[in-house]
């Protein structure tokens, strides 16, 4: 097994369950729901488009609990809109890391340790959506932004995950990343 070292930039929750938009925090506690109170807080979840070999609206185990970016990986699709940032909070983001630009490219099943024992699973990579772009288009006043963040976002657009192991991720921890 391979470890890596990363710190945690920022966490970030939604304050409306309606919205994708997040909000930095201090810290967050999860369950094996995720963060209670999320958006994407729960064991199930409704099938969607994502999972076309089951009827949609089917419940099944959530695996996108969490979502996580790299801030490497935001400053280079910043780079590539040419635009000065890519805010964790416009791509829905709960834990923004520092240290691991590569974090998309992570493998199913790689396990993230934090410092207070929590555990989560990479499910895979988040693949780029429309709805972000349209939060950062809006943000600088470039609607071209909304359908061009889908293409600069492949491969760079973070991981979702699930939570193993219950417990606290906090901005500025050491979080251990193991590769199978």
């Amino acid at each position: 097994m391979r470890t890596y070292e990363a710190v945690v930039e920022a966490v970030l929750a939604t304050e409306q369950i309606q919205s994708f938009v997040t909000s930095r925090r201090p810290e967050l506690d999860i369950d094996l729901g995720g963060i209670p109170g999320d958006r994407h807080y729960g064991l199930l979840r409704a099938a969607d488009s994502r999972q076309r070999f089951y009827r949609r609206g089917t419940m099944i185990a959530n695996r996108r609990q969490l979502s996580l970016l790299a801030a490497e990986e935001c400053d280079v699709v910043a780079s590539a809109l040419g635009v000065p940032e890519l805010r964790p909070e416009w791509l829905g983001a709960n834990v923004l890391l520092r240290g691991y630009p590569s974090l998309t490219m992570l493998p199913q099943g790689a396990r993230l340790i934090f410092a207070s024992g929590a555990g989560l699973i990479g499910e895979g990579e988040n693949e780029p959506c429309i709805g972000p772009g349209q939060v950062i288009a809006e943000a600088y006043g470039r609607p071209e932004l909304a359908r061009r963040f889908v293409k600069a976002a492949m491969q760079k657009r973070g991981i979702v995950a699930s939570v193993e192991l219950p417990g606290t991720i906090r901005e500025g921890d050491r979080v251990t990343i193991m590769i199978p």
